[in-house]
């Protein structure tokens, strides 16, 4: 078992199939499934991948497939562009007289 009782879950489903999706939706969207992902607490023993049910922290009971345990945030600003730190340097000279006006 990967997740036990109210563990701390995020799980996935899909709303709509394309083929269900809105005829007024825009065509590049159509083309995709509507997707939900929702973090909760889960009700059952389960296994990574298995059809589960969470309870939200709003208290709404939802279905779907378990993704992780105890899921957090993982993105970022991205990796570091030296010429970025030097526009900034750059900009702090025209606009404040340099570094030694602040």
């Amino acid at each position: 078992m990967d997740a036990k009782i109210n563990d701390w879950v995020i799980i996935h489903n899909i709303v709509l199939t394309p083929e269900e999706r809105a005829p007024q939706v825009p065509e590049d969207t159509k083309k995709v499934s509507l997707e939900m992902w929702v973090k909760g607490f889960i009700q059952k023993d389960a296994s990574i991948g298995d059809l589960v049910e969470v309870k939200t922290i709003t208290g709404r009971l939802v279905k779907g497939d378990l993704l992780k345990v105890n899921p957090y945030y993982t993105h970022d600003y991205g990796k570091c562009i030296p010429e970025l730190l030097q526009i900034g340097i750059q900009a702090k000279e025209i606009l404040f007289g340099g570094v030694y006006n602040e």
